[in-house]
């Protein structure tokens, strides 16, 4: 299997996450190739062959994958990411159920309220885009998801939820801050478990919430009231860290006018097609993580039992066997031809019921547009500090100078 020279790759990993591995494979000429990350070997994908042979469940399994560090932070513990086969399956059929159309749909909604509610309380020189991202969304989902969140505390909280994603990969301070979000935010929605569980049907509903308490697994048993949170967690968590894809909605429509102008005109505003190509385009989360299962050789390379696989997200999506010309934002690419499972992954590959790919892209897409429909007809966009390139060091990346968004002038 091809190596770069390199003895351990971890440095150059973290200080360009989102481009090392596609970089690597092209310098290499490979879809595949091994390197050390944290000094353990390690096998790296890119490209949609290489996305498909990576979620056969045959051939890798999620369990032991994740690093400690990410599992403290990003997931949490025992959650749905890290389970394989009729268990993976079971607890994925929970985020299916909760985030339906209907639901989906009310979730939307519940966003497009709190960004009118949230435009009231700017100031007149306006507030940065993703700090009221990131205000809205936590109101919204918590308010969908039945977990009360009172207004003494919305702050404190969304801060803790912007922490799991937003500090887990930025430093060690960073990573202790994200460290210390999940055990309060563990504590505080185990308490919300294990009140709607004692008001029984006093609490009957469909709220993620209630649906997430009265959860009992393959043998009847529910999750005990911390894996609850962790798995409350999994579903609040991502709807806040759409905030990151409305920067990038936002930042599409400043940098690429044109194309947005081409599409404002149609029936129901900024369409799929743009939504889409923002979330190919744009750097959202970088790779994720399995293990080998069994020994087993592709393409003439050997994979151990037991290896750590890491597959490409960015890099996939950014392929030219794939994606013509893919450097270029062009929504168009969508119209033309609908991409596979395993080309197009910006929240993973594969089928979502039976595999690993994310539940909740319906989601993230109808919060989008409620988003960029607001703020495109509600609000006006300056870039404080004028620099719009993206810093492709950070976890999550995003411009360098903060959007600031105001009230427009009717």
């Amino acid at each position: 299997m091809p190596r770069p020279r390199a003895f351990d790759s971890t440095r150059e990993f973290f200080s360009d996450p989102y481009r090392y591995i596609g970089g690597q494979c092209r310098a290499l000429n490979t879809d595949v190739f091994q390197a050390r990350l944290l000094l353990a070997p390690t096998i790296f994908l890119s490209g949609p062959r290489a996305a498909q042979l990576f979620y056969d469940g045959q051939r890798f399994q999620r369990r032991g994958a994740a690093p400690e560090p990410l599992q403290a932070t990003l997931f949490g513990k025992r959650a749905v990411q890290s389970l394989d086969g009729p268990d993976h399956w079971r607890r994925k059929a929970l985020f299916l159920d909760t985030l339906a159309p209907p639901a989906v749909a009310a979730l939307a909604g519940h966003v497009g309220r709190h960004w009118e509610t949230a435009l009231a309380r700017w100031p007149r020189d306006g507030v940065a885009l993703y700090g009221a991202a990131q205000d809205v969304l936590a109101r919204a989902v918590c308010e969908w998801a039945g977990v009360p969140l009172p207004e003494a505390e919305a702050l404190a909280r969304t801060r803790q939820l912007v922490a799991l994603f937003d500090d887990a990969a930025r430093g060690l301070l960073a990573h202790g801050r994200a460290r210390w979000s999940r055990l309060r935010l563990q504590a505080w929605l185990a308490g919300q478990v294990e009140r709607a569980r004692r008001q029984g049907g006093a609490a009957a509903g469909d709220s993620l919430l209630q649906q997430v308490a009265a959860f009992r697994d393959a043998v009847g048993r529910p999750l005990d009231a911390r894996l609850a949170a962790t798995e409350l967690l999994n579903v609040l968590r991502p709807v806040v860290a759409v905030s990151v894809y409305i920067v990038f909605c936002l930042h599409a429509a400043q940098a690429h006018p044109e194309v947005l102008r081409s599409r404002r005109d149609e029936p129901g505003g900024v369409g799929m097609d743009f939504l889409n190509e923002v979330r190919r385009y744009y750097p959202f989360f970088p790779a994720v993580m399995a293990t080998v299962r069994e020994d087993f050789e592709w393409n003439g390379y050997r994979f151990p039992k037991g290896r750590r696989a890491v597959l490409d997200l960015y890099g996939t999506n950014h392929d030219p066997r794939a994606w013509n010309d893919p450097d270029r934002f062009d929504p168009g690419r969508f119209r033309a031809r609908m991409p596979t499972a395993f080309e197009f992954i910006p929240q993973g590959g594969a089928d979502a019921a039976r595999g690993h790919r994310c539940p909740g892209e319906d989601a993230a897409l109808a919060i989008m547009k409620v988003s960029l429909d607001f703020l495109l007809g509600r609000t006006q966009c300056v870039t404080a500090g004028g620099d719009m390139a993206l810093d492709y060091a950070r976890l999550p990346a995003l411009p360098r100078s903060e959007l600031v968004v105001r009230a427009a002038v009717l």
